[in-house]
């Protein structure tokens, strides 16, 4: 989505905030202008990222994970960067050896292929509801999870500008409320559209908590999720801050859970 903002494709993405942040500061550190900011919050609780092995992975915990293979969509993804700050919070972080082999293999399907062939990667990390039916199935097996350590999804636009963004913003916070206040009719659309089973659906729903007001970004929220992308070896010091990233702020947050 980042690709598609640079190059004049789309005029607003909604994505996993680590991506925009961790893509915004290293243009930034290339000395580049930025073609597009962060303009609002679309979700305000963390994203839970499943830890996946491989069906018949010896490995069973993830304290066994230091110095093994991460399979990642792509570097620079949410799952390149949470292998990161998994290794950060483990402590497994050196300035003169990497916490993991990194290696890319491509979307999904791909990442649960390459932990069951067991020569291209021992484990990877994916969002836990999606794939929770991977555990339930027998084809993966699960041995941890890891939430981010900052608001999940952010809206990112070319223009501030644009006179189409408070249109935007005003009927994403009408389908906010009604999502919230028609409860039943979203998870018969969940269910019915989306594969999951009612009772995952449930189980997200009670996780998941939208902006009531999706419009503007915390300064805060960015300066500290740069903070951790920086140490973990992400972004370096050249990334810049909240001001250089951010074109709408807001102090203060609406919740919809």
């Amino acid at each position: 989505m980042t690709a598609a903002l640079k190059e004049n494709n789309i005029d607003v993405a909604i994505g996993l905030t680590e991506g925009f942040v961790a893509d915004l500061g290293k243009t930034a550190a290339k000395k580049e202008r930025s073609t597009y900011k962060l303009v609002g919050t679309y979700v305000e609780s963390p994203l839970c990222w499943a830890i996946s092995v491989g069906a018949k992975s010896s490995i069973n915990d993830v304290t066994d994970l230091k110095g093994k293979r991460v399979g990642v969509s792509r570097i620079g993804s949410g799952s390149y960067v949470m292998s990161y700050v998994l290794a950060d919070q483990h402590g497994w972080l050196s300035s003169s050896k990497s916490p993991f082999e990194v290696v890319p293999l491509g979307d999904f399907a791909a990442l649960r292929n390459g932990v069951n062939q067991g020569d291209r990667a021992d484990f990877f990390m994916w969002e836990h509801f999606t794939t929770k039916k991977y555990y339930d199935n027998g084809e993966l097996k699960r041995i941890g999870e890891i939430y981010t350590p900052w608001p999940s999804w952010m809206i990112a636009a070319r223009d501030a500008k644009d006179e189409r963004l408070e249109v935007m913003a005003e009927k994403i916070n009408q389908g906010v409320t009604w999502f919230r206040e028609q409860r039943h009719e979203a998870i018969d659309h969940i269910t019915g559209t989306m594969e999951y089973s009612e009772a995952d659906t449930t189980s997200w729903l009670q996780t998941v908590d939208f902006s009531k007001n999706v419009r503007g970004v915390d300064p805060t929220v960015i300066d500290s999720t740069i903070q951790v992308l920086q140490k973990a070896g992400v972004l370096d010091e050249n990334a810049g801050s909240s001001d250089d990233m951010i074109a709408i702020k807001s102090s203060s947050r609406g919740h919809a859970s």
